[in-house]
């Protein structure tokens, strides 16, 4: 489900304000924990923590490279963690943290689904979050881009 939403404050108010909260207290832990160099946008109609185009401009679709992003979705609430998605060990780390906190992960290649902030590991999605520098990332990207050529 994208949003027509322009910002991240517009984004939010659309929301419910049950919905807006959950989204409000993840977007306070994803804040916290990112590495500087990100900017927060709307992008791809959720909130997006993305590197810069003018950063890095030459990627294959011309729009920013996302990091992160996060959704209220029609059944539940995204986030995207596309530095796990890069890094299988980081995915394997995420797992053990959620096994061992006795939660269940929901998760495909990068999208973490979850129906509330207390269905989260705050310790685990923090360090999902500053797995990589722009400049990290940024390598990781380019290296698996070589790959699939």
């Amino acid at each position: 489900m994208q949003s027509p939403a322009k910002t991240v404050p517009e984004y939010l108010d659309e929301l419910s304000p049950e919905r807006s909260a959950v989204l409000r207290k993840v977007r306070t832990l994803v804040r916290r924990h990112l590495p500087k160099g990100y900017a927060e946008t709307m992008g791809f109609g959720v909130i997006a923590w993305v590197v810069p185009l003018a950063r890095y401009p030459v990627t294959y679709n011309g729009q920013p490279l996302c990091y992160v992003g996060l959704a209220a979705q029609k059944n539940h609430y995204a986030l995207y963690l596309m530095g796990c998605y890069m890094d299988p060990a980081a995915t394997a780390r995420l797992a053990a943290a959620y096994k061992a906190a006795g939660k269940k992960l929901d998760m495909g290649k990068s999208c973490l689904r979850f129906h509330a902030f207390a269905d989260l590991v705050p310790d685990a999605i923090a360090e999902a979050v500053r797995l990589a520098t722009p400049a990290q990332f940024i390598a990781r990207h380019e290296a698996i881009r070589k790959k699939s050529r």
